[in-house]
């Protein structure tokens, strides 16, 4: 039987995954296309929550949206291992 914390880990998961997912198909499609990284943001956010959980994936996300101004860096930027 799965432990609580791992029951709360998917459901944040999944928050998080449809929340970008919403983003992605409704949002994303309105604004100018200004991606400094690739991957972009929000695909960064998808596979930086899935390999490593909700909170950690979120944190890097959040970090990597912080980077993604005038003054920060560009080019090919992937999940940390």
């Amino acid at each position: 039987m799965k432990t609580l914390w791992e029951v709360n880990k998917r459901i944040f998961s999944a928050l998080f995954l449809l929340l970008i997912k919403i983003y992605q198909y409704l949002i994303s499609p309105i604004l100018p296309n200004s991606c400094r990284y690739t991957p972009t943001c929000s695909q960064y956010g998808i596979e930086a929550i899935k390999k490593h959980g909700p909170f950690k994936g979120g944190w890097l996300t959040l970090k990597r949206i912080g980077r993604c101004n005038p003054w920060g860096g560009h080019g090919h930027d992937p999940v940390p291992d």
